[in-house]
This record gives structure tokens, sequence and C-alpha cells, in this order.
């Protein structure tokens, strides 16, 4: 990912996620909320060539060295564009379940069981006030750990490595739950993608 950004294609058909997630949300979420974020990113690196040399993670991960006039933009529009991909390519349809694997054995090994992790993730989800994201992320030695973060932070910045994040702002789940923010999360357990956390899991970026 860099400059100029593109919006991708949703990875699946708009309706793949229905009932949990349905055809509108998906609709507004992706093409109008994501679109925006990546269009003002490009604005924001428009006159800013070392900017545009850099891929986004970097940009995300080396907040502290881009210039100051640009590091709240990127920090609020490259992040809105990271987190954003990550959520959408963190689900898929007929998916859920458990993960396998060295995954599998890195929750146990982290939380105790895969019950515990999700009941941490629910607990992060839901206790982040506003907007914002609860992760599971995994630092350079590979172990693992549940954050929030509010608005478009990414935990990048902070040098941990996304492998799984689940959008809280409301736009994500109002249309389909309402207030209801602890049904959505309940549903959104049953649409993770644990192929692709799993690669990201073994492709440790840091």
């Amino acid at each position: 990912m860099q400059y100029p950004y593109q919006l991708p294609a949703l990875p699946y058909a708009y309706e793949a996620l229905s009932p949990m997630i349905g055809d509108p949300t998906l609709h507004v979420h992706h093409d109008k909320h994501l679109k925006t974020y990546v269009d003002n990113l490009n604005q924001a690196l428009s006159d800013c060539s070392a900017c545009q040399a850099k891929p986004l993670e970097e940009l995300l991960r080396d907040l502290d060295q881009i210039p100051e006039t640009k590091r709240t933009s990127i920090r609020n529009n490259g992040g809105g564009v990271y987190n954003h991909l990550l959520y959408f390519d963190c689900m898929a349809p007929a998916a859920g379940g458990q993960p396998k694997g060295s995954l599998s054995a890195a929750l146990d090994r982290e939380f105790g069981s895969y019950a515990a992790w999700q009941e941490k993730m629910k607990e992060a989800a839901l206790g982040q006030f506003g907007s914002g994201y609860a992760w599971l992320v995994c630092d350079s030695s590979g172990t693992l750990s549940v954050v929030k973060t509010a608005n478009q932070d990414c935990p990048l910045t902070g040098g941990l490595w996304p492998i799984l994040c689940v959008d809280v702002w409301e736009h994500a789940y109002y249309l389909d739950y309402q207030n209801r923010r602890a049904d959505y999360l309940d549903a959104w357990f049953n649409c993770i993608n644990w192929d692709f956390v799993q690669k990201r899991y073994d492709q440790t970026g840091l």
C-alpha cells in the first residue's frame, strides 16, 4: 500500500456476511467511509514527496518521523485506510469457528483458552468509549495481547503488529444493531477469517 492509494474492492460480495453484517452496512462502510479516508490520505500526501515514497505501514509505524504538519492527517486518514482494510480482510462468508495450529496454541498460551480470549476481546471492544477498535496484536517476540485504540489510531504506531481487529465505530454496526454493540460483537465472532489471521500471525511485520 503506497501513494497514490486506491480503494480496493470488498473481498466478498456485499450480502455475503448477512445476517451478521448486512449489505447496506457494508455498502456505506466500504464505499463511503473507507473511500473518504483513501481520498483524504491522498490529499494529505499530495505535496509531500518524502511521505509518498513510504509504504503505509512505515508511515504509521514511524509517525514521529513524519513532518509535523502532516502527522495528524496521516495518523487519522492513514490509520483509517489501514485499519479498515484489515477489518474487512479479517472477515469472510461461512467463516468463524476457532483458529487452528500455531495461532490456536498461542491463544491458549497467552489467554488460557479460545473462550477466554473471546471474552477479553469483547470486553476491550465494549470498553472502548466512543469510536475506535479492539485488536489482537503481537509484539516482536510473537507474544499475543488484546488492546483497544481510539478513533483511527493503529497499533503499528505503538510498535505492535495487528493481526485481527473489530471496528466499533457506530457506522460499522448501527444499521444492523442500533446501540446494541454487544450483539454486533457476538455476530462478528462468527465472521472471523481465521486463515487470514493465521497468515498475519505467521508474517509478523515488526
